[in-house]
């Protein structure tokens, strides 16, 4: 199967079945998913979630978080992976956030990572969900199911899945792209054994090819 074919029908297939995808984490403005984004590092999102509201209502903007210390910010955000240094990042994005960009989250995937604890994953994911840019962010679960599936099948780096993937998904599916392949990955295409017999993109699938019923 040539890769225009299994890319044009994975697209496909996602459009008339998932037509809604979005993300999981709960926010209200930027700057509440910009914090969002940065606990849900090697972290479920439903944890993320837990913790959030109290967090949000005690650092309600970036300049009174800018004002705390990584030991307040810990006492919110104790039960999720690396507390101590999400803490510090925290803290020091705010104070990025305040100094450099008058306490506004930038849209430029190059601006944003010039705040502490924002990698290119997570800049992708401020400018896509927010900004709605073609910006294709790649967690573990985009890696593996893109490079499964087959529409990555040399990339070894995330960035090399980013590259492959934007430059097959047409533009203006790319922010919803990245939805689709994390939900897939999180509930059918599962890390140790995938729910081949419930999925929908057998048809196209290269592990399913090699590895049927």
């Amino acid at each position: 199967m040539r890769k225009e074919e299994r890319y044009k029908g994975v697209l496909d297939w996602f459009q008339a079945n998932v037509p809604v995808a979005e993300t999981e984490l709960h926010y209200e403005n930027p700057y509440q998913l910009l914090i969002a984004v940065i606990l849900s590092a090697q972290c479920t999102d439903k944890r993320v979630n837990l913790i959030t509201p109290a967090l949000f209502e005690a650092f309600p903007t970036p300049e009174v978080l800018a004002a705390s210390t990584p030991e307040a910010v810990y006492e919110y955000i104790r039960s999720v992976s690396y507390p101590n240094n999400k803490a510090k990042h925290l803290v020091g994005m705010a104070k990025t956030l305040v100094e450099q960009f008058q306490g506004v989250v930038p849209s430029d995937v190059d601006e944003l990572q010039k705040l502490p604890g924002v990698g290119r994953k997570t800049a992708n994911v401020i400018a896509s969900v927010v900004f709605d840019k073609p910006a294709m962010a790649v967690d573990t679960h985009v890696f593996r199911v893109s490079n499964r599936i087959g529409l990555t099948l040399n990339s070894k780096t995330p960035l090399e899945t980013e590259r492959e993937l934007v430059k097959h998904i047409p533009e203006r599916l790319i922010p919803i792209a990245h939805h689709w392949l994390i939900l897939h990955g999180r509930y059918v295409c599962l890390a140790r054994k995938p729910k081949c017999e419930s999925c929908g993109l057998k048809p196209w699938c290269k592990y399913f090819l090699t590895h049927p019923l």
